[in-house]
Order: structure tokens, then sequence, then C-alpha cells
């Protein structure tokens, strides 16, 4: 993650634990204690300049009744890449773990995953799904080209994408042994991978 990414994920957390802790008509000192860390850690935490852990995190949405990815995911325009080298992640204080938000749902969304395989050949044409329809895919291996079909994507292995699936869009692999992770969420039940045209 660049020095610029750590910036934005930390001036994103502090934005989102002001609002969530003003939300709950906590005052500083309550979610400290709550929490069971001291105000200045919460002050630092608001202000961008601590470096949070994810279990400080956790428990922090745990004391807000609010999900984890509240406090770490931004708001993004669609369509939308991550590249692997670029995932803002967050580490762990006890073990050498990190967490990197790809992408937060907040709608009652049906949601079907997939483990999609390609080989270089022919390109994977997909009609559009129903409205509100979305696709989100994380490369495993290979090089693909996919996404909106007027303007595809090139990605590398952990990169991820999300685009609409509610326009055209294709799948191509470009080299051999290609394999991605794609969830599709869609408003209402529509047929599964047989009925992706």
């Amino acid at each position: 993650m660049t020095t610029k990414d750590h910036h934005t994920l930390l001036a994103q957390i502090a934005a989102a634990v002001r609002e969530e802790r003003l939300r709950a008509g906590l005052s500083l000192s309550e979610l400290a204690r709550r929490v069971g860390i001291s105000k200045s850690t919460v002050s630092q935490l608001e202000t961008a300049q601590g470096n949070p852990s994810v279990e400080t995190l956790w428990s922090i949405a745990s004391t807000l009744g609010i999900p984890f990815a509240r406090l770490v995911a931004a708001p993004s325009p669609r369509p939308q890449i991550i590249r692997a080298e670029e995932r803002a992640a967050v580490p762990s204080a006890t073990a050498d773990f990190h967490a990197a938000l790809l992408h937060s749902g907040s709608s009652p969304a049906q949601r079907d995953l997939y483990v999609v395989s390609l080989e270089p050949g022919d390109v994977r044409e997909a009609e559009p799904h129903p409205p509100g329809s979305t696709e989100h895919v994380l490369i495993g291996s290979g090089r693909v080209r996919l996404g909106p079909a007027d303007a595809p994507f090139l990605l590398h292995p952990g990169d991820y994408a999300v685009f609409p699936g509610d326009a055209p869009h294709s799948y191509e692999a470009l080299t051999p042994g290609a394999w991605f992770t794609l969830l599709m969420e869609h408003p209402s039940a529509e047929p599964r991978w047989g009925g992706h045209r």
C-alpha cells in the first residue's frame, strides 16, 4: 500500500468513526470507555493521527452496533478497479494478518458466488442482467480482459473490479489457466449461471 493510500484509508476511518460516534450520541470519553481504550486513542482515530489495528476497529464497530466495513469502506463510482498492489489493508496488532475491504454491500440484493475458469480463444459475451445487477470480480490467476462491453478492463492476479451487470459485458482470457471469483448481486431472483447468456 502506498503512503497516499494509507493516508486516504486513515482519513476515511477518521470520518467514519466520528460520524458513527455522533450518530450513536456518544462522547469521545463514553465511546472510549465502552470500547476499553483511551480517550486519546479515539481522538487520534478521529483526526487520522492514529494507526488503528483490525482489533481496535472491530471493537469500535461492535460497540457501535455497525458492520466493520462501515468504518473502512469508501463510496466509489462504478465501474471500479482496485489493483492488487493498491489495496488499502488494516493490519492486526497480534498476527501477520491484513484485511483489505474490496466491497461493502448495503442492499438486500441476492448474491451468487462463482469460481470461473476460462482459456484463451473466443470472447464470452454476456447479455444484460435485470436492472440494478452488479458484478464483482477478483482475479485468481492469469490475465483477463473483462467488464463493460464498450470498455473492458485488463486485469492481473489479485486485481478486483466491479461493474454494472445490467449492461452488455464480456470475459476474455489472455493467458492459459485463467480463473477468477465472481460475485453477482441482483435485486431479485434471476436464473443462475445457466441464464447468464
